[in-house]
């Protein structure tokens, strides 16, 4: 059984989009006249995503919450020993979204076929990361698939509340900061030039500060566009830049090493890999499988370096431990709870502490850069409105003293 999409005309001649399965095309359309559609194409996904470029760009994505939800439903009805195409089918009509609805109906249609869930989620690899194909493909190998669902769900679940509250953090300095910069660029471009116009007639010279203040008031009003402009092509280069290994990998190096941000970004990182090795390890994937897979998930391309070099060590028969402890890019109650675990033979829950330890320390430090940052721009902003404020005032003083 195949899945096809379709677009076809109801009773009032609009026009419907959807997907539906059947054996052939002309089963598919004789379906959709069955429900008073007249169909204008019928086609297979694979063709229907090929011809828009799809493949090129790895298929139909998945949001976080909505693949945390469907997971959750599949763990739920799989316990219960429904067969897994059904489960999947069930799911599909629960869900609104019609991408999700795509990807479910896409699931069923090649599970029918024979393929595992696994083998079938590698068919939309921008909906389902290799971690989470990985983790599928040990639970359907070991019969713990239930299990390894939950266990994902949970994993899914705490991520998306960590990005959720780390979101929330930044609002408010993200909206002080953009309300700063434009009140800034306010007064220099309309406030400054109505009140510094009055000095144009005075005979005297202008303090210094308050001719730099013109100039930079001058510089906005005549060149603000281009330089909007400069800056806009600058950080697009820069986001071109980072696409070269070298490049990028250079710019994540000297991040690690910025006091307070670089302690920040060493954390999440860390607790990126440890949360994804204890859910592979824990699902039975290898060792040194479940460290290639958690190297792919860490953003930071020295610390993804520093991972793939300790599986070339841990194969030859290192010591993981030891190995993350020499790159010094680990923070070191993780690199102690992953010695623990191998002495103890518990590395699984070992990681399991280490990803829990290092979330509740980026949940701390989210709160405590947001508490220094905040001050800090508020006492900025007060420094340069001073600024402001200085330089249309020294005029003033210098006409009163000679008035006196």
């Amino acid at each position: 059984m195949g899945v096809f999409e379709y677009q076809a005309l109801n009773g009032q001649g609009r026009k419907k989009k959807g997907v539906l399965e059947a054996d052939t095309p002309r089963q598919a359309r004789q379906q959709l006249r069955d429900q008073g559609l007249s169909p204008l194409f019928v086609g297979l996904a694979e063709q229907k995503r090929k011809t828009s470029g799809q493949v090129f760009f790895g298929g139909p994505r998945l949001k976080n919450r909505d693949l945390t939800l469907i997971t959750r439903q599949i763990a739920t009805l799989s316990r219960s020993g429904l067969p897994l195409d059904e489960v999947l089918d069930a799911v599909s009509r629960q869900t609104e979204k019609k991408s999700v609805h795509r990807i479910l109906i896409g699931l069923r249609g090649r599970v029918l076929e024979g393929l595992s869930l696994a083998e079938a989620c590698r068919q939309f690899p921008n909906a389902f990361s290799p971690l989470y194909r990985a983790t599928i493909s040990a639970g359907e190998s070991s019969g713990r698939l239930d299990d390894v669902l939950e266990r994902l769900a949970d994993h899914l679940e705490k991520r998306e509340e960590i990005r959720q509250k780390v979101q929330i953090a930044l609002i408010y300095p993200v909206l002080l900061t953009f309300l700063s910069i434009l009140i800034v660029i306010g007064l220099l471009t309309y406030v400054v030039p109505e009140i510094v116009g009055v000095f144009d007639n005075l005979d005297q010279e202008l303090p210094t500060l308050t001719r730099w203040l013109i100039s930079t008031s001058d510089l906005f009003r005549e060149y603000g566009l281009i330089i909007l402009l400069l800056m806009l092509v600058s950080w697009v280069s820069f986001r071109l830049l980072l696409r070269m290994r070298k490049f990028r990998f250079t710019v994540d190096k000297t991040l690690l090493r910025v006091p307070l941000f670089g302690r920040f970004l060493k954390n999440s990182n860390a607790a990126r890999f440890t949360r994804t090795l204890a859910i592979l390890s824990g699902s039975g994937v290898e060792l040194l499988e479940a460290l290639r897979i958690a190297g792919q998930v860490i953003p930071n391309l020295a610390i993804k370096a520093a991972v793939e070099h300790a599986a070339t060590k841990v194969r030859e028969g290192g010591s993981l431990s030891h190995l993350l402890e020499q790159s010094k890019l680990f923070p070191p109650i993780t690199v102690h709870l992953i010695a623990s675990g191998e002495s103890s033979g518990q590395l699984d829950r070992m990681l399991e502490n280490a990803a829990d330890t290092q979330e509740r320390e980026i949940q701390s430090q989210t709160a405590m850069l947001v508490g220094i940052f905040e001050p800090m721009l508020i006492l900025l902003m007060g420094g340069v409105v001073l600024v402001i404020v200085i330089s249309i005032l020294l005029p003033i003083f210098e006409m009163n003293q000679l008035v006196k």
